[in-house]
């Protein structure tokens, strides 16, 4: 089996589309974002390490942060000179090649390849998919070599094959063993060569994944912040380090009721008797000098004697009377019980750092400084409202084929939860005038603005008119379940802007669009560090089987249950309809099915994310 730390992941980049106008197809945008970081965001979760090779210079690709590998052989050798350049470079024993105008790559890729190379105990292993030949309605076999891992101690081979004045990426390898692994979706391995290609791939899904690092990528931390008192900054987020005024604890002090003495007179063999020379409580250090041969009777959290290093528990301690105790032989050893002088923070060293959300554990830390107020971010405006002709409000009666409105219900918890200034804007009806009026209003007042319905290929033709008129919109749409129709952008109106997150109409579809799209991208704009930002996954084994169709990421709604054996088990609530809300209530987490993933068979790990705290 190869790790996937023994990978090196390459994206050839730095080629010139002759059908795009003489660009770097690599840099080339799709849904704002330059291809090949479509293409990094599918291969990093695959490799150990990341770089690019480019034929020259670094340029627009020093920007991705990540080592650009130049090519050194003379001449243009296309994909071969970047194999060649990175087989040189690479400090692992296998290197992934994929090229930078692929966005659709597999997300499983270097695992089919690995398993292939290792099966056949081959040197390297291509990507092959099949097709029909038009003239004989024969299947036949295309290689896609580009799409290539391969052992980095085949470079004396390649070296020998250029040498030969050979530059076909198709027979390189020569008579090493080539393993070729078959795959099934042959547009996984298209490349991007004209305009219409491109364009044809902006009204596509994005994965989760890149949506997720699109909107990572676009957002910034407000800029405001204010002093609170530390009991109003309860869940608000950290605008600043906080340094530690002081060392906790202050002094060296005892974990433990007993007795402080110097830990040079234990051992041995014989019982040890010391005399009993003064009394220490917490908060009223002592004033006798404790010298070999004798102890103090000490409290929890009183200061260590000077010189004493140990602390004996009382209940440990064979014979007691006033001015002596008699201890067993090795009852403890030397340094036990004693808590060091900043053993929990020593002063002028962070206490907490700036994105850290404030919640129980860290008020009383801050506490613990004697720090009375703490600088905060502003709360997040936000401005939500619900579009549909056929929605109406708690207490409206109900006509034929309308229902009430819930979405706005739900997006007021999640908002407040999270602890934003929310402004419900109501129920916005399906015209033009009335919808483009409201997101002007709302960008006057909102650093965000959220809407649910709308988005939808077949209700969004003046949608994307007016935000044509007002912004730009990144994606609508995404390749996950519940949730596909969503848009995420920036509108302008008078001189104000204002990030759009267009969510679904569909009340499931709103709340998983909300937490692992929505949310994630609000508490960034709140100042939240990452690990704040990012849902925890947890792995429990599914405890029937689960469908589900490859190639986009799924939600479904789950029960987390101790079974019989003694372990956790999840299973799905039923029914999986994106119009089920009632389902949200009886989960107690959503299982995550992966792009890659297939369906799940009973025992199978699964990921999940607990409710608990968050719906």
């Amino acid at each position: 089996m190869i790790n996937t730390h023994d990978i090196t992941g390459l994206i050839l980049a730095g080629g010139l589309g002759m059908r795009m106008g003489q660009r770097d197809k690599g840099m080339l945008p799709l849904h704002g974002q330059p291809l090949a970081r479509h293409v990094l965001q599918r291969l990093a979760p695959q490799v150990g390490q990341l770089a690019i090779s480019v034929h020259a210079e670094a340029g627009d690709y020093a920007h991705f942060g990540l080592p650009v590998w130049p090519d050194v052989l003379p001449g243009q050798l296309g994909p071969l000179a970047g194999l060649h350049s990175g087989m040189q470079h690479a400090s692992t024993p296998y290197l992934l090649t994929v090229p930078c105008d692929s966005p659709l790559l597999p997300p499983d890729l270097a695992t089919r390849l690995a398993a292939g190379l290792m099966q056949d105990n081959a040197d390297l292993a291509i990507a092959v998919t099949e097709e029909t030949d038009p003239a004989t309605g024969s299947t036949v076999r295309r290689p896609h070599p580009v799409f290539c891992l391969v052992k980095t101690s085949a470079l004396p081979q390649l070296d020998a094959y250029l040498r030969s004045g050979e530059r076909r990426m198709r027979t390189w390898h020569g008579p090493l063993k080539l393993a070729e692994v078959l795959f099934e979706n042959n547009s996984a391995f298209g490349n991007i060569n004209t305009p219409d290609q491109l364009a044809a791939l902006q009204v596509q899904g994005l994965s989760v994944p890149m949506a997720q690092a699109i909107l990572a990528d676009s957002v910034a931390p407000v800029a405001e912040s204010e002093e609170l008192p530390l009991p109003q900054a309860f869940e608000r987020i950290l605008a600043a380090d906080i340094i530690s005024p002081i060392s906790v604890p202050a002094h060296d002090n005892s974990a433990m009721d007993g007795y402080a003495l110097h830990g040079a007179d234990l051992g041995g063999g014989t019982p040890v008797t010391l005399a009993v020379v003064d009394t220490i409580l917490a908060g009223r250090p002592g004033t006798v000098t404790v010298r070999r041969g004798q102890c103090a009777r000490i409290m929890t959290g009183a200061v260590m004697p000077d010189g004493c290093d140990s602390v004996v528990p009382q209940e440990l301690v064979s014979q007691v009377s006033e001015h002596r105790i008699t201890l067993a032989p090795d009852c403890i050893r030397p340094g036990d019980n004693r808590r060091f002088k900043g053993e929990d923070l020593m002063q002028d060293q962070p206490a907490l750092l700036q994105g850290k959300r404030l919640g129980p554990a860290e008020l009383g830390l801050l506490a613990s400084l004697g720090i009375a107020t703490v600088p905060v971010r502003r709360r997040l405006r936000v401005a939500f409202f619900s579009t549909g002709e056929e929605l109406r409000s708690i207490g409206e009666p109900l006509a034929a084929g309308c229902i009430y409105d819930s979405n706005r219900y739900t997006l007021l918890g999640m908002l407040t939860r999270l602890g934003c200034e929310v402004l419900d804007m109501g129920i916005v009806k399906d015209q033009p005038q009335a919808l483009e009026a409201a997101l002007r209003g709302a960008c006057a007042k909102a650093d965000v603005i959220i809407t649910s319905g709308g988005v939808s290929s077949g209700a969004a033709d003046f949608t994307r008119d007016i935000l044509a008129r007002l912004g730009e919109v990144a994606f609508w749409q995404i390749n996950m379940r519940p949730g596909r129709p969503m848009a995420f952008g920036q509108i302008s109106s008078e001189g104000d802007t204002a990030l759009l997150l267009g969510l679904p109409g569909n009340p499931v579809a709103v709340m998983a669009a909300f937490y692992f799209l929505a949310r994630p991208t609000l508490l960034r704009l709140m100042g939240a560090d990452a690990d704040t930002a990012c849902l925890p996954l947890l792995q429990v084994a599914a405890q029937a089987p689960i469908r589900k169709k490859r190639g986009r990421t799924e939600y479904q709604r789950g029960i987390v249950e101790r079974g019989a054996d003694g372990r956790q088990h999840v299973r799905v609530t039923g029914a999986q309809g994106s119009g089920i809300l009632r389902s949200m209530t009886q989960a107690n987490c959503m299982i995550v099915l992966h792009e890659a993933q297939g369906h799940v068979a009973a025992g199978d790990l699964v990921d999940i994310v607990l409710f608990h705290g968050l719906i």
